[in-house]
Parts: structure tokens; sequence; C-alpha cells
């Protein structure tokens, strides 16, 4: 992005992770995902952050909104595949994996989230923006669904990106794991706004400030009625497969690190 011209000051939140900074504009915070060395790759520590950082949002009387992007070329990837902590991380709640995940707090948020999506944008990551109630979108941003070639049942997905892109758009995306650009995206209505690179942080912010226009509680409710169009999502089939060792997420993730090609890919398949 170009040379941020706003005056934002550090928050000392503590987020369990040093992966993620809060700053701080008037009563907007801007939550900055900042992991280069792993291409800002979500550790289980940095997605509870993110939750962390929409609940503080909600509970503090003199902030009214949250605007989430990243570093360099890439938002956020989704979640390191490792499932690795960092020095300094606090540890998320164990057992209970889907109560890490920011998703559903983002899109329940009263307080609106905004994303600015600065680059690379998929799995998790994407996720985020979805639920976000504007991503704004760099045109060099990218996004894809990456999780069926891991070996991953994305139930998120299932039930929200359907009623985001339709059907049609959804089977295409989910099943094939393609990479699309941001045009792509704001064409199918996987995001609703879309920028040249240099001004995204301006165009963010300009959405935190429209929505900051509208009556707090009748947007929240607005909110629920929207909300209340997804299908339930079943997280109970997703995490048992995680958490058994099914042996396609094995392999998956196995392949991932080792970078080569998961042994479920037919042999002879045409380039």
């Amino acid at each position: 992005m170009g040379e941020d011209m706003s005056n934002r000051e550090v928050v000392d939140w503590n987020l369990g992770t040093r992966n993620l900074r809060i700053e701080r504009e008037g009563p907007i915070a801007w939550c900055i995902i900042d992991r280069p060395h792993a291409r800002n790759a979500l550790t289980p520590s940095m997605y509870f952050g993110i939750k962390k950082a929409v609940n503080f949002v909600n509970r503090d009387k003199d902030l009214r909104a949250l605007i989430i992007t990243g570093t360099g070329d890439v938002f956020a990837p989704g979640g390191d595949l490792g499932g690795r902590y960092e020095e300094g991380d606090e540890r998320s709640p164990d057992g209970l994996l889907y109560e890490i995940l920011p998703f559903v707090t983002v899109r329940e948020s009263q307080a609106p989230v905004i994303s600015a999506v600065n680059g690379i944008c998929q799995a998790g990551g994407l996720l985020i923006a979805m639920m976000s109630d504007i991503a704004v979108v760099s045109e060099r941003a990218t996004f894809r669904v990456p999780e069926l070639l891991r070996g991953i049942i994305d139930a998120t997905y299932a039930a929200t990106l359907p009623i985001h892109v339709g059907m049609a758009q959804a089977r295409d995306l989910l099943l094939s794991a393609r990479k699309i650009d941001a045009a792509e995206a704001y064409r199918i209505g996987l995001v609703s706004r879309i920028c040249k690179h240099e001004d995204l942080e301006a165009e963010a912010r300009k959405a935190a400030i429209e929505i900051l226009q509208t009556a707090p509680e009748c947007r929240a409710h607005v909110k629920r009625m929207l909300n209340q169009q997804y299908a339930r999502i079943d997280y109970e089939t997703m995490f048992a497969s995680l958490m058994n060792g099914a042996s396609e997420a094995k392999e998956g993730m196995a392949a991932f690190m080792e970078k080569r090609p998961p042994n479920w890919i037919p042999a002879g398949l045409p380039e």
C-alpha cells in the first residue's frame, strides 16, 4: 500500500501474540496481521488474537469500528498447517478448536468490521474478509479456497460461500480450489469493493466512516437478519475429522510441508 498519511497510535492490547498489532485512529482501531517470516500464516494464537481484537473493540466505549489488514503483499493465507506456536504466544483453548476461530465473532460483531485486503487472501484469511461487513480489496489481491487440496473439510465455507456467490460459483471455487484475481472476486460478488493498491487504506477508512453514519441499534438488527441467511455450520464433522487424524488431512498436510503432490492425485493426469 502507499505511504500511510493517517495519524495512528499503537495500542497496547494483549492479543496473546506478537504477530498482531493494534493501532488506533480516533474511534477506529486497526488490527495489522504482521508475521512476514511466515507470509502471515495464522497460528492458533493469531486466530484467537483476531477474535480478541473484535471483542476488545466491542467492549471499548471509545472505539466504534475495526479494520483488519495485512503487511507486504499478503493479507492472510490461512492457518499455519504446522499448527505452530511461537515464542511469546499464549496458548489458545485446547480441545475447543472452534472456540479459537474468529469467523462467527467477526460476522456477528456489533462494531463494524472492515477488511482491507492488501494481497494474498485465502483459506481462513478469505473467511475473515467474507465475514467482515465490507471487504475493500487492492487490485493486486488474489483469492483461493485451498482446503480440499490439503484434505481438509471446511464447514464454514460450505455454509457461507453459496450465500455470497451463488451455488455454481461456490462449487467451482470449493471443488477446483483455483486461484482468482481481484477483478473476478469483485465480479462474482465475493468482495464488494475494489480499488487501486495505493488507495487501499484510504478506501477502507472511508468504508468504516460510511458505516458509522448509520444508527447502531438498527444496524445490529439488520445484521442479525442478514446473518440468518447463512446455513448452520457443521463444525462437528470438520473438527472430528481433524482431531481424529483423518488420513486425507494427514497426507495433505504432509504433502504441503514436503512440497510434493498428495497421494490421491491420479497417476497419468494430464498437465
